[in-house]
């Protein structure tokens, strides 16, 4: 992809008129200069591709541009700016946060590349893509790329948020093994960003999401993973006592875990629904998560003080590395959900018999509740090699819930949320993640806890280096600093 402008589509606009509709002429000339296509309320597929995986927020943009490559990105872009309209972005859409009304709705699915250099251990990767089909190309080479529980994440959504991978514990953030982005800013010029070319920008799009630009490519290391050793153990958790005291037990473990292992447990009360295996159906239990980066006999001796707790089912064992997103079995389809998440210390007793509390089966009124403990530290703890704004801030647990908000429930979701949080409040850190800020985390105040103030300082004055007339603002944003 070029990195100047070649004709009059990449010519850069660096004036912003006053906020406004479009009028007629310039849909037409919009429509005219996408190589993909345009679409309009009304038109078929304009629903359909403004919607995404979490349901719960929803757009209505003026105009929807299914972008073929990084020109059309750039036209649209350039676009936005002349008529004074914001841009929003989306892959998948299981970032959701602040509806694009009358926005400039680029949609980055049609941006496919995918390539593979086994010698160089590197990936170059489209915005369209997802984890599932990077893993599957890696996978052919013995490689393997650092991603998510959810092989139906879009790769450029979960990179600029940071990237939490499933053995964060042993690499680090999926940010650190970026070696360079193609982004298109809001002068609609497409900049190839790198430690060595404009490395600010390319710290600040490692971690502030899409607050300085669209991320049309990204070039990523590879991990010579063939195997690892993983799986899921299930407790019940009917018993409040008992639950509590597998929770100590998991903390204890954790505790002692060396960094090739990460690990999670989720408390869940499922509903009693014919769509669950029987074995399920409105019964509370505890999930632990394991995934071991090494062979089989470590994995299994590190796994084996949980086995020893009693589990009901145990999935726990060698596997493929593409087999890795069905550890956590992530809705594959769009799902209408209530999400938050909190950085937590380490967790005691008391938060153990708070937690266990949350899925007792007396408590049968309000949402079904999935609560989720991902433990940290190790290699997250230490600066990463190529540096970005993104930390735990030596947080011991990523606490993130996902409660059910189909319609007329969404109320009772957040309200049982905010008791979860409320109740932790003693081992809250104050701090969050960039990428597990939700719908609820929009309001600049809470974005501002994704980060140490330094860094939102230096993105705040980058933001205002960048997209000073705010045309990203249609998601988690970073207002631009004023002199």
């Amino acid at each position: 992809m070029p990195n100047t402008p070649t004709d009059d589509r990449t010519t850069p606009v660096t004036t912003v008129s006053a906020p406004g509709g479009a009028d007629a002429h310039d849909l037409t000339g919009l429509d005219a200069r996408i190589r993909g296509r345009t679409l309009h309320p009304g038109d078929d597929g304009f629903e359909d591709a403004c919607s995404g995986w979490l349901l719960t927020v929803e757009h209505r943009p003026a105009v929807v541009v299914l972008a073929a490559d990084a020109d059309d990105v750039a036209t649209a872009v350039r676009y936005a700016a002349r008529t004074g309209r914001p841009v929003a972005v989306q892959s998948t859409g299981h970032g959701k946060s602040v509806p694009a009304d009358r926005a400039v709705f680029i949609a980055t699915g049609g941006l496919r590349e995918l390539s593979v250099d086994p010698d160089a251990a590197t990936a170059r990767i489209g915005a369209g893509l997802r984890w599932s089909e990077v893993i599957t190309a890696a996978a052919g080479h013995g490689l393997a790329p650092l991603c998510g529980s959810s092989g139906e994440v879009g790769v450029m959504g979960f990179l600029t948020g940071g990237g939490l991978p499933l053995a964060a514990r042993t690499y680090g953030f999926a940010a650190d093994r970026v070696r360079s982005l193609e982004v298109v800013t809001a002068d609609g010029l497409l900049r190839t960003v790198s430690p060595d070319r404009e490395p600010d920008l390319f710290w600040a799009v490692r971690g502030g999401k899409s607050n300085f630009g669209v991320v049309v490519a990204a070039e990523i290391e590879l991990l010579p993973l063939r195997t690892v050793h993983g799986g899921e153990l299930y407790y019940p958790g009917e018993d409040p006592v008992h639950t509590a005291r597998l929770l100590r037990s998991y903390f204890a473990w954790a505790r002692e875990q060396p960094e090739e292992m990460s690990s999670s447990v989720t408390l869940v009360r499922f509903p009693d629904v014919p769509q669950l295996p029987e074995a399920f159906r409105g019964r509370s239990m505890v999930q632990v998560r394991t995934l071991c980066v090494g062979d089989e006999e470590p994995g299994a001796r590190l796994v084996a003080p949980l086995r020893a707790l009693g589990p009901e089912k145990d999935t726990c064992a060698a596997m493929p590395y593409p087999s890795v997103t069905g550890i956590y079995q992530d809705p594959r389809h769009p799902v209408s959900a209530h999400l938050r998440s909190a950085l937590l210390r380490d967790l005691d007793d008391d938060a153990a018999a708070e937690l266990a509390s949350f899925i007792d089966p007396a408590r049968a009124d309000g949402p079904f509740p999935g609560i989720q403990l991902r433990h940290l530290g190790g290699a997250l703890d230490r600066p990463p090699g190529r540096p970005h704004p993104v930390g735990t801030r030596g947080a011991a647990y990523l606490l993130w819930m996902r409660l059910p908000a189909p319609p007329g429930q969404a109320g009772a979701a957040r309200e049982a949320a905010d008791e979860v949080l409320d109740r932790l409040r003693p081992w809250d850190t104050g701090a969050m993640l960039p990428g597990f800020l939700f719908d609820h985390d929009s309001a600049p105040e809470r974005v501002r806890r994704a980060y140490s103030e330094e860094d939102h300082r230096r993105l705040a004055a980058l933001k205002a280096r960048y997209d000073p007339a705010q045309l990203f603002r249609v998601n988690h944003n970073i207002p631009p600093a004023t002199s």
